[in-house]
C-alpha cells in the first residue's frame, strides 16, 4: 500500500466549488472548440451534432466515475491514484503514464495552437513564450491559477457569444444547410465523436487537484457535472449556429471553422476578434493543463514511479515546483519539433486510455460508495475503447507503443521500488 504524503509535503486546500468549476471550464472551453469542428464536419457532416452528443455521453460517464473516486481518494494524481488503489499498482502506473505522456502532447498542441493564432510566421517562439509565462503563474500558487483562469474563461465565452451572434444575425442561417449526407458513413460519426471529445477532455482536471480543494467529498462531485453541463450547452449552441449559417462543407474546408463562419456573413470585421479568442482559449487550456500534469507527476514521484526529486513541494507557494519546471521544459522541447495534428491524435489515444481506467476503477466501488449507477462506469469503459479505435492508425500505433514502453520500464524497475519501500 502507498503511504499518504507527510503533512509538510501536502498541498494547501485553497479551492472552493466556484474555483474548481472555473478550472474545469478553463480546461474544456479552449482551443478544441475552435479547431475540432472542422475535421468533425469532414468526418460526419451535419451529423457532427450526433458526434457531439456521443462525446458528451462519454465525458459524462468519465466525469461521474472521476467524481466518485475523487471524493473517496482526495489526493493529487486523479486516476493514477484511483486505479492504483482499486485495480493495483501497475494499472495505477499505466493511468498516470497515460495522463502525463498524453497531456504533455496536449500541452505542446495547445502551445502551438496559441502561437499559430498569434503569428503563423513566429508560431514556435510565441508557443515557447506562452509555456514559460504560464508555468511561472502555476509555480507561484494554485490560487493565482484559479484567478487567471476565471479571467480567461470569461474572455473565451464572450468570444463564443460573439461567434453565435455574428453567424445568426450577420449571415443567412437556413435549415437547408443542415444536410443529411454522411461523408464517411456511420464510422465517420464515431470519429467525429472522438475528435470532439478532445474539446471536452478537461473536466477531470478538477479531480487531479483533489488535494487542494475544500471539503473534496462535496466539492468535487458537485463541480465536475456543473462544469461539464455548462460546456455541453455552450458547444451545442456554437456548433448549431455555425452549421445553420454556412453548413458542414464550409466548416470542413477551413482550419479555423468558426472564423470561416463569421467571415461568410456581414460581420466579417470581427474575425480578428475570433482569432484572438482562439489564442486566449489555447492559453486557458495551457494554464490549467500545466497544473494537472505537474500534480500527477508529483503523485507518481512520491511513489518512485517517476524520479523522486519531482515530489518536492515549494515551502512558500505550496506547489509541486520541480514537477512544474520539468513538465514545462519537456513541453518546450516538444514544441520545437512537434507536428500539431500528430500530437492531438497521440494525446487522444493516451487520454482515452486514462479515462477507460478511471471507469474501470469506478466499476469496483461498493454500493455504499456510489453516487451514480454501476452500469454508467461500464458504459464509460466501452465507449472509451470505441472512440480510441476510431482514431487514425498512426495515433493508435504510436500511443500503444509508448504505453508499452512505459510498461516495460515499470516492470523492469519493480524489484528496485519494492526494496526501497
Amino acid at each position: 500500500m502507498s503511504q499518504a504524503p507527510d503533512p509538510d509535503d501536502r498541498l494547501a486546500r485553497r479551492l472552493g466549488t466556484s474555483d474548481a468549476v472555473t478550472i474545469g471550464l478553463g480546461a474544456m472551453i479552449g482551443a478544441g472548440v475552435f479547431a475540432a469542428p472542422g475535421p468533425a464536419a469532414a468526418a460526419a457532416g451535419t451529423w457532427l451534432l450526433v458526434g457531439l452528443l456521443l462525446a458528451a455521453v462519454v465525458a459524462y460517464a468519465n466525469a461521474t466515475s472521476s467524481a466518485q473516486l475523487a471524493a473517496l481518494h482526495p489526493e493529487s494524481g486523479g486516476t493514477y491514484v484511483y486505479a492504483r488503489a482499486r485495480l493495483g499498482s501497475y494499472w495505477g502506473f499505466l493511468a498516470g503514464w497515460s495522463f502525463v505522456v498524453g497531456k504533455t502532447a496536449s500541452l505542446a498542441a495547445m502551445a502551438l495552437t496559441f502561437g499559430a493564432y498569434v503569428s503563423e510566421a513566429y508560431a514556435r517562439p510565441f508557443a515557447l513564450a506562452a509555456v514559460v509565462t504560464l508555468a511561472v503563474v502555476n509555480y507561484r500558487g494554485i490560487q493565482r491559477t484559479a484567478r487567471l483562469t476565471r479571467l480567461l474563461v470569461a474572455a473565451v465565452v464572450a468570444i463564443l457569444v460573439t461567434v453565435v451572434a455574428a453567424t445568426l444575425l450577420g449571415g443567412a442561417p437556413a435549415v437547408a444547410n443542415l444536410t443529411t449526407d454522411l461523408p464517411t458513413g456511420a464510422w465517420g460519426v464515431l470519429r467525429s465523436g472522438g475528435l470532439l471529445f478532445f474539446a471536452f477532455a478537461g473536466y477531470a482536471r478538477i479531480a487531479t487537484l483533489g488535494e487542494e480543494v475544500h471539503d473534496p467529498a462535496t466539492t468535487i462531485p458537485r463541480a465536475i457535472p456543473i462544469a461539464l453541463g455548462i460546456v455541453v450547452a455552450l458547444y451545442a449552441v456554437v456548433l448549431g449556429s455555425t452549421l445553420l449559417a454556412v453548413g458542414p462543407e464550409t466548416m470542413a474546408a477551413s482550419p479555423a471553422p468558426l472564423a470561416a463562419a463569421v467571415e461568410a456573413g456581414r460581420f466579417s470585421s470581427v474575425v480578428p476578434v475570433v482569432r484572438v479568442g482562439a489564442a486566449v482559449a489555447a492559453a486557458s487550456v495551457l494554464l490549467s493543463l500545466l497544473a494537472g500534469v505537474s500534480r500527477t507527476a508529483l503523485s507518481m514521484a512520491r511513489r518512485r514511479e517517476l524520479p523522486g526529486g519531482l515530489a518536492a513541494v515549494h515551502p512558500v507557494h505550496r506547489t509541486p515546483y520541480r514537477a512544474e519546471v520539468a513538465v514545462a521544459v519537456v513541453v518546450c522541447a516538444i514544441v520545437l519539433v512537434a507536428d500539431l495534428r500528430g500530437a492531438i491524435g497521440f494525446s487522444s489515444f493516451a487520454v482515452l486510455t486514462y479515462y477507460g481506467l478511471a471507469n474501470a476503477s469506478a466499476w469496483t466501488l461498493a454500493a455504499g460508495e456510489r453516487r451514480w449507477p454501476r452500469w454508467l462506469a461500464g458504459l464509460g469503459v466501452g465507449l472509451c475503447a470505441l472512440l480510441a479505435v476510431t482514431l487514425p492508425p498512426a495515433a493508435v500505433g504510436g500511443g500503444a507503443a509508448v504505453l508499452g514502453a512505459g510498461s516495460v520500464v515499470w516492470w523492469s524497475t519493480a524489484r528496485q521500488r519494492l526494496s526501497s519501500e
